[in-house]
């Protein structure tokens, strides 16, 4: 198995542990619950911001960063579902974003330098 097929899968499966875990009515505690859920949202988006960039090496960062945003807002809308006893934030997605914005961000800078060191 290739390097980039089993980033891939990696990125998958942070994904799906992810969606759910924001869906589940009464997610399991975490040893991280204690630094607070937007530490938790902030986490969680990092970790697949830096495994989705990895993953496909050729991608637009951009395009990585709009599709993990736009995750994140629909785990928010789909919190709002009544039945799901969760609450719909606007401050989750902002905190998902903005490690998401950060980390595409380093990735870009290394991807730069490391250009500019190439021959």
């Amino acid at each position: 198995m290739n390097r980039t097929l089993l980033l891939r899968l990696v990125l998958v499966a942070a994904v799906v542990f992810a969606v759910t875990m924001a869906l589940l009515p009464k997610p399991p505690h975490v040893p991280i619950d204690q630094f607070g859920d937007k530490f938790e949202h902030m986490l969680a988006f990092a970790t697949i911001a830096l495994l989705a960039a990895f993953s496909y090496p050729t991608a637009r960062l951009f395009r990585i960063g709009e599709r993990l945003s736009f995750l994140g807002a629909l785990i928010e809308v789909l919190q709002s579902i009544p039945s799901l006893h969760r609450d719909c934030d606007i401050h989750d997605w902002i905190a998902d974003t903005l490690a998401i914005t950060v980390v595409l961000l380093i990735v870009w800078a290394v991807r730069r330098q490391r250009g500019a060191r190439l021959p």
